[in-house]
């Protein structure tokens, strides 16, 4: 009901603004009693990282208008009513569509973003005035069954090192699930196709290191229990939960950046909607100076040309995108051999 709105002044780079948030009371995650207010109030807290890490970006909103229990959708661009702080900027999908999509510039726009019921955020890897052409690189660990959190961070310490090798600073954050995101700011001038091939010629490089934890086996009934190194994740309107953006989990988990020191003692279930504020008072932000020394991508592309001229072609893209020069068949291997 209306008389139930509660208005929030938030902080931000232009002012305070006051952001109307319409049915506080109603819980979006059940388990810990969460109730819309307090996921507004947590993305005040955290407004300054938050932009930091996702800020001037095209992102997608992953809404739940009943709960995290309830349906769900992703909204893309921007929906009526929208407030003039809240920009879009006009994006080209993998079918050539091209579409305005959201950008949040600052916390105030966040805070309307819940307003919406957003509980995920999904922001681009490149920024909204140049959107063809990604300002980081992004890896995905993904365990498998019978794989969890723990089964991640050897590989993660070792593709640190296989990006330095190329040249590149890694950043690390939890997914907020049971994974974890590798990033590493790159000079924006290759488009995604490049930075594609350059996370996969990583991913292959870490899997000769490590072949019995890692895969880069794009069908689930080939990569055993190891860590997935999800290359596709790289693709163009491809996203991952943002730095900070919680998860639509019962815990209400927050995608967390952490300090490689930390990598080895931290669970992903300490970090939430609840607890990360303090985190962030005591301990400060993790990804701070993120993009203060992007590098490129030209070792890994190097590696990528090594790779073909060795007979390693390009992967499987997923199944919703036009097939691609170069793509392998997209058959499931024991279909395959029954074919």
């Amino acid at each position: 009901m209306a008389g139930d709105a509660v208005v929030l002044t938030v902080p931000g780079p232009h002012g305070d603004r006051e952001v109307r948030i319409s049915s506080p009371g109603r819980v979006i995650f059940p388990e810990p009693g969460i109730t819309k207010l307090d996921l507004a109030n947590y993305l005040v807290e955290v407004g300054e990282a938050f932009v930091r890490a996702n800020g001037d970006r095209p992102v997608s909103l992953q809404r739940f208008p009943e709960g995290i229990d309830g349906e769900q959708f992703f909204s893309k661009n921007p929906p009526r009513g929208t407030p003039d702080y809240v920009r879009s900027v006009p994006v080209t999908y993998p079918s050539a569509r091209s579409h305005p999509q959201l950008v949040i510039d600052e916390p105030a726009a966040a805070v309307w973003a819940a307003q919406m019921n957003t509980v995920v955020f999904h922001p681009w890897p490149s920024r909204a005035e140049d959107s063809d052409n990604p300002d980081q690189l992004r890896i995905d660990l993904d365990p498998q069954p019978g794989t969890g959190f723990a089964e991640a961070v050897a590989p993660a310490i070792e593709l640190r090192k296989v990006l330095q090798e190329a040249g590149l600073t890694a950043f690390i954050k939890t997914s907020g699930n049971r994974g974890l995101h590798v990033f590493a700011p790159i000079v924006p001038q290759r488009e995604f196709l490049d930075v594609r091939h350059a996370v996969i010629a990583a991913a292959r490089e870490l899997e000769r290191r490590m072949p019995d934890r890692v895969t880069t086996a794009w069908w689930k009934e080939e990569r055993g229990e190891r860590v997935f190194v999800d290359f596709n994740q790289a693709n163009r309107d491809r996203t991952m939960a943002g730095a900070y953006s919680p998860r639509a989990l019962p815990h209400a988990s927050v995608s967390a950046p952490i300090t490689w020191d930390e990598l080895e003692h931290v669970s992903p279930e300490q970090f939430t909607v609840l607890t990360m504020p303090e985190r962030l008072r005591t301990l400060g932000d993790p990804w701070e100076h993120f993009g203060a020394d992007p590098g490129t991508i030209d070792a890994l592309l190097g590696w990528w040309e090594r790779d073909l001229e060795n007979g390693l072609g390009e992967l499987p893209f997923p199944p919703d995108y036009p097939k691609m020069p170069g793509e392998p068949p997209r058959v499931q291997p024991s279909r395959a051999k029954k074919a």
